[in-house]
């Protein structure tokens, strides 16, 4: 399959920039021309850089990097920029609407970049004269979780990173034997998690130096984090982020340093980030007055991390930024009496059974609980009565039956009417993800409006 990529030319005349990735064209459908007809500075590159290596078909005037590295240049003085100029223009996720174009500054970067190297937060990345730290990682770096954590943390302390070109499992898994020496912590997404506990290659010796597994871009139960300990020990500490690419992105992390004094809150994202406030409010409430704690609402977040806006799209800004400087996450959740916030799903994902609420990942955690459960996914399905109900999607393991009937029981035991899977339970060989490794339900809900899967 050949893979398409859009490039963006803006900010700088020479700066290219991966807007977004996947396999195939109908995966993005035909949003790729509305992108282009909004951004008037957006180019279209397509296909893979191999198609090009026997120099075939490249555009005129191309210049080979190995010469362009050994050429002299006499280079004018350049001024510093300014903070708030706009850095990087990374996109936001295509999966709720159409790619917008985020505007970081180099402040926002740099604060971001600060805040998440903190003395009190106790993350240390050990670069010596005897030891380097190296990390093996399968994330995207046009991503925020892969740009920002990753480059420019572990550069930032002096760590070695260690790329994959394409997430293949195997590939990830021997990446993890030849570097298990120098390797004591992991960046991961909550998928990846599932994949190690669940491959029988994945072997408890690859990550016996191992210290922390830091993950991010989409929940992960406290049940899968249980699971994945009791496969490779409990000597690894799971800590979970949060953030957006709106943030630059952290704003929200569970550190060594608050585990290390107050005990282990599995499945939550910790407290914010210094100099970052995070507040719950209605999202009926106009007024966005501040919830108490243990109630849902959507997460409103303040800080220097914050971004400049979309480009070109003033609306769409003004939409997501208030006139006091909060930024709409788009994200239910809640806090607790000691100031942990927890997320419990998307708002635009939230599956409405007759006027309630039901979260897509509250429900996945109960399915991939069950026994013979290797991955699920659950989006809610039109009802003529009552709106939506959720149907969930599933992924056996390997070597196991599983019983579709004992698990519809297991899930009505554990949750309320309004919850059950009234939508079915479908088999899948597997579940649709974006390239950050995040299950794509959208995907899924076009799947089913399409051909009833």
């Amino acid at each position: 399959m050949s893979t398409l990529a859009v490039v963006c030319q803006t900010v700088c005349e020479d700066l290219t920039i991966t807007i977004n990735f996947r396999k195939v064209k109908p995966h993005i459908g035909n949003s790729i021309e509305e992108i282009v007809k909004r951004n008037t500075e957006i180019e279209l590159t397509a296909t893979t850089i191999r198609n090009y290596l026997n120099n075939e078909g490249l555009p005129e005037n191309t210049i080979d990097f190995h010469a362009l590295i050994e050429t002299k240049f006499d280079y004018p003085d350049i001024a510093l920029d300014n903070p708030n100029n706009t850095a990087i223009l990374p996109f936001s996720s295509g999966t709720t609407g159409l790619p917008k174009g985020v505007q970081l500054t180099h402040k926002n970067l740099v604060h971001n970049m600060l805040q998440n190297s903190h003395p009190e937060l106790k993350f240390k990345i050990s670069a010596t004269d005897s030891f380097q730290e190296v990390l093996p990682t399968m994330l995207p770096f046009y991503h925020a979780f892969g740009y920002s954590v990753v480059m420019n943390g572990l550069n930032l302390h002096g760590g070695k990173i260690v790329a994959l070109p394409k997430f293949r499992p195997p590939s990830f898994i021997s990446m993890l034997k030849e570097h298990q020496q120098e390797s004591t912590i992991l960046y991961l997404v909550p998928p990846i998690v599932l994949l190690l506990t669940n491959d029988p290659n994945a072997k408890k010796e690859y990550l016996k130096n191992l210290r922390i597994i830091f993950t991010g871009a989409a929940p992960l139960a406290a049940s899968d984090v249980e699971k994945f300990c009791r496969k490779f020990g409990d000597h690894i500490t799971f800590l979970q982020g949060y953030g957006l690419t709106e943030t630059s992105p952290v704003v929200c992390s569970l550190w060594p340093s608050i585990l290390d004094k107050e005990g282990s809150y599995r499945g939550s994202i910790g407290r914010p980030v210094p100099n970052t406030l995070m507040k719950v409010v209605d999202i009926n409430d106009p007024k966005n007055t501040p919830l108490g704690p243990n109630v849902d609402g959507e997460i409103l977040i303040k800080g220097p991390q914050i971004m400049k806006g979309y480009l070109n799209l003033p609306e769409e800004t003004k939409n997501i930024l208030t006139e006091d400087g909060w930024l709409r996450s788009g994200d239910i959740g809640h806090y607790n009496n000691n100031g942990y916030f927890f997320i419990s799903d998307r708002l635009k994902e939230l599956i409405k059974v007759k006027g309630n609420q039901v979260p897509p990942a509250e429900l996945e955690a109960i399915v991939r609980s069950f026994p013979g459960v290797a991955e699920a996914a659950v989006i809610g399905i039109p009802h003529d009565t009552k709106g939506e109900v959720p149907r969930a999607y599933v992924v056996g393991k390997i070597g196991e039956k599983l019983d579709i009937e004992a698990l519809n029981q297991y899930v009505d035991d554990k949750v309320a009417k309004y919850k059950r899977l009234k939508g079915g339970i479908v088999v899948m060989e597997e579940i649709p993800k974006s390239a950050t490794g995040k299950i794509s339900r959208r995907i899924l809900k076009e799947m089913f409006l399409k051909d009833g899967i």
